[in-house]
């Protein structure tokens, strides 16, 4: 029997060769929001793994919205050259379809890396001014964000537009909206997070208001024929916030719109969260809004097995997995995934005298990227 996690999959427009995509991960080396040498690097090698499609970290819509002073942004002409220099590298020898994940920090912005503590910047050491729903921080003793007004609202708004626009001009492959992991938009959609009394406030309906005015702007400007998809966190892990219900009616709400995938994964929003970690821990959550809404899901959460991952495909769990540490810890992780499962895929031609002795055949011979 064929291995399903190396079938092809239609994501919405996009055709992609095998199950497998790499997931946004923040790499904290940008240069006021530039790419740099590193994600030259980064980016060329894993657009060398095998996977069906990349998609770039975390990326910041405008300066106060970036994670990190070091975080990847797409607000300015500087940044969008230095990504366009990158990609042009990458796709020499490369045709594996990249894309990118938009995304604003809000409350949790303005903080060191994550291997300096990951602390918030207070402002008296160079820190800026976050913004959130609510004047609510994230941790205890934390500097207050600032409430976003009607003014900041369509601020924020028209930042992610000016960035799709500006992966449109990249020819990027496609965008995911980062919905999840407690930035902005998903502090909007948690009400430990939003607490406001408008109508971007209190009701489920009112707390989705301004998420989905955001997929609606970026979905009218960004390409019809390339896809936009979301990724959430599927429940905060903390009793009384954004959970699985809340979710699957946000996954109908973004279909209507014309989201082509929803990505599951979950928490971030609170430090008070109880995560239950262990394999595909986050799976049952992709296969509840999966078969609830009928969109395309990928699913996320320590993916580390090929025989495992081949089985969530089959059984339905998700349409497609996705990798973030498993794939740096071993960047040719579908390559060693297509040998155990008997599958083939595409590879550089510089690359294809390296398969072991005794595996059966990996690589199909096919021409990979413009060389």
């Amino acid at each position: 029997m064929s291995a399903p996690l190396f079938s092809p999959f239609e994501l919405g427009p996009l055709k992609l060769e095998n199950r497998i995509v790499i997931s946004p991960m923040c790499q904290y080396s940008a240069l006021d929001g530039s790419a740099s040498a590193w994600h030259r690097t980064h980016i060329g090698n894993l657009s060398l793994s095998g996977a069906a499609l990349l998609l770039l970290e975390a990326t910041a819509v405008e300066a106060a919205g970036r994670i990190t002073p070091f975080c990847l942004g797409l607000y300015s002409d500087a940044n969008e050259q230095a990504l366009a220099k990158v990609l042009e590298e990458v796709r020499e020898f490369s045709a594996m379809p990249i894309g990118i994940q938009l995304c604003h920090a809000g409350r949790k912005a303005s903080s060191e890396p994550p291997w300096r503590a990951g602390k918030l910047i207070p402002s008296a050491q160079g820190g800026w001014q976050t913004y959130g729903p609510s004047a609510l921080a994230h941790n205890d003793g934390e500097e207050l964000p600032a409430e976003l007004d009607r003014a900041g609202l369509a601020r924020v708004r028209e930042a992610f537009v000016a960035s799709a626009r500006r992966a449109a001009r990249l020819d990027l492959a496609a965008v995911e909206l980062h919905f999840a992991h407690g930035y902005l938009l998903h502090q909007f959609l948690s009400p430990l997070a939003n607490q406001r009394g408008d109508e971007y406030g209190g009701s489920l309906e009112n707390r989705m208001r301004f998420p989905l005015e955001v997929f609606d702007a970026v979905r009218a400007v960004w390409p019809a024929g390339k896809p936009l998809g979301v990724r959430v966190s599927a429940t905060d892990w903390v009793d009384g916030g954004w959970d699985l219900t809340q979710t699957i009616e946000l996954a109908q709400r973004l279909r209507e719109r014309g989201c082509d995938w929803i990505d599951v994964s979950t928490g971030g929003v609170s430090p008070r969260q109880q995560i239950a970690l262990g394999p595909h821990y986050q799976m049952p959550f992709a296969r509840a809004v999966r078969e609830a809404v009928g969109m395309p899901t990928i699913g996320v959460g320590l993916i580390t097995d090929a025989q495992r991952a081949d089985q969530a495909i089959r059984d339905g769990d998700a349409d497609l997995v996705a990798l973030a540490r498993a794939i740096l810890w071993d960047p040719r992780w579908p390559w060693h995934a297509a040998a155990a499962l008997g599958a083939t895929l595409k590879a550089p031609p510089q690359y294809w005298r390296c398969e072991p002795r005794g595996t059966s055949r990996v690589f199909d011979g096919a021409s990979f990227g413009q060389r």
